[in-house]
């Protein structure tokens, strides 16, 4: 690292610590042609997810279009943003544990459903609906009795 002062490339790190967020270290350095001190930041890099739509189209991984959406299906529902933020941040913890670069959306869609089912099943129902795409009411019923039939087992 260089000094920004006198730019010299000899510095050492004299402390360490992680940020509050968690997302990066600071770092405090010392030049040691100049003496001066400085401090660095350093964060992880991330590679961005490209997410294939059911058409063949690209687009990069938004994660709050993944949060409107279930906002839309939990409307009126007593669940909390919070579980709606976490189960967004666990699916693209997921996504992003595969070390895969390029996602479907019908993969997204069904780890979001699967996490969703344990928090509220009428969101659950709303957000499949549009997922889904059901195309009439035999459909619709399906998924509610699959629905029913896996509670009724537990």
């Amino acid at each position: 690292m260089r000094c920004p002062f006198c730019q010299c490339a000899d510095t050492k790190v004299t402390d360490s610590r992680a940020t509050d967020d968690g997302k990066a270290i600071r770092r405090r350095r010392e030049c040691q042609k100049c003496g001066r001190r400085f401090t660095t930041y350093e964060m992880v890099e991330e590679v961005p997810l490209i997410v294939v739509k059911k058409d063949g189209r690209h687009e990069l991984f938004d994660r709050n279009k993944l949060l409107n959406g279930l906002l839309r299906a939990c409307n009126k529902r007593e669940v909390k943003r919070q579980q709606l933020e976490d189960i967004v941040t666990k699916v693209e913890r997921n996504i992003r544990n595969t070390l895969a670069q390029e996602v479907s959306s019908e993969k997204i869609g069904e780890m979001v459903l699967g996490e969703l089912r344990s928090v509220d099943e009428v969101a659950y129902i709303r957000f499949a609906s549009v997922y889904r795409e059901f195309a009439d009411l035999d459909s619709f019923m399906a998924e509610l009795q699959h629905l029913m039939g896996t509670k009724e087992k537990k």
